[in-house]
């Protein structure tokens, strides 16, 4: 099993210490850093960041949103990437969720599975330096009766195929995900819950495209703190846990709060979401349940999380990205280099 990192968002005030952290990352020997984006820092600017100044490891858009940019501009973006880090760039692409999607971007939510399938198909058409031609519910290219013609990217990308990985959280979407993308980003993983949360739906999309789980990255990412009260750490991850299981999208349309209720905890979903909600974030906070925060993270002990690891890669995990948590820089580095150690010990590295 190999190690990966997330950044999370850029221009929280810790923009230094990422950066150092991802170069001791590389140090280290973690296979990749990824960055997000939401409605604040894109993607792509970080990444080049990042990749200008470390050495080998990959660097990753976890997530380079779809309603962001027409699927041309992804290729385009993903080719450049690909090509100043000397082949080291990994695509990942998500629908985002209502609010940001239509809030943000103006782009109507709807038909996310479609929506994706087309997006994915014309970015690895052009990736692959084809002429572009496309006809689907969602995009046509060129566009009928005008001036446009088929033409081809004329970056060349490091490598022939660049690693696709799609963020998936409901069950239609990972059996998709691993039909037509490399990898699956997942968040708010159980070890205990994740072949029926998650990897039966993608291996049942990689047997409709006549594959196996062989070569497919299942890519979840953790939240890591090191310490001896496990309690204690637990508690700081109750606001972040809140935020998704209570606010992320809308009551009806949470994949967070659904996923939770999938691994068990629909009565504390539906309190979570209610109190969140009607704006009591510190009632939502406090009614998350200690396990389920301590399922869907790495705490305590190098020890610990050594054994966290081993069921992470016995339940399919192939790549762990870490969150390291800290308060300060050097908190950060220390959990990082612990989660190096669990591997080794675990017998994974």
């Amino acid at each position: 099993m190999r190690l990966g990192i997330n950044l999370g968002y850029w221009g929280a005030g810790m923009d230094g210490d990422n950066l150092a952290v991802a170069k001791e990352a590389d140090r280290l020997g973690y296979d990749v850093c990824w960055a997000a984006e939401a409605y604040g820092s894109d993607a792509p600017t970080v990444l080049t960041w990042v990749a200008a100044q470390t050495e080998r490891i990959d660097v990753g858009s976890a997530i380079m949103q779809i309603p962001a940019r027409q699927p041309a501009m992804t290729a385009m973006t993903a080719a450049t990437l690909d090509s100043l880090s000397g082949g080291r760039f990994r695509l990942g692409l998500g629908v985002s969720g209502p609010q940001v999607s239509e809030g943000w971007y103006g782009i109507k939510f709807d038909k996310p599975l479609s929506r994706t399938r087309e997006y994915v198909e014309i970015v690895r058409r052009a990736m692959s330096r084809e002429r572009l031609s496309y006809e689907g519910e969602h995009w046509t290219l060129p566009l009928p009766d005008g001036p446009g013609k088929p033409i081809k990217l004329t970056v060349h990308p490091q490598r022939e195929h660049i690693p696709l990985y799609i963020a998936a959280i409901g069950p239609k979407n990972l059996e998709q995900t691993g039909e037509i993308a490399d990898g699956a980003l997942l968040i708010f993983p159980s070890a205990e819950h994740l072949e029926e949360t998650a990897i039966k739906y993608v291996r049942a999309g990689r047997e409709k495209a006549g594959k196996t789980l062989e070569g497919f990255d299942v890519c979840p990412t953790l939240p890591l703190a090191i310490g001896d009260d496990v309690k204690g750490l637990a508690d700081m991850f109750r606001p972040y846990t809140a935020l998704y299981v209570g606010g992320m999208g809308s009551r009806k349309q949470n994949f967070y709060n659904q996923l939770a209720q999938r691994m068990g905890y629909e009565k504390e979903a539906a309190e979570i979401q209610d109190k969140y909600l009607s704006g009591d974030k510190e009632g939502a906070a406090a009614a998350v349940p200690h396990e389920l925060i301590d399922q869907t993270t790495l705490l305590g002990s190098v020890d610990r999380i050594a054994d966290r690891m081993q069921a992470y890669a016995e339940a399919g995990v192939t790549t762990l990205t870490l969150a390291p948590a800290g308060f300060t820089l050097d908190e950060r580095i220390a959990a990082l280099r612990a989660g190096t150690e669990a591997l080794e010990r675990a017998g994974l590295a």
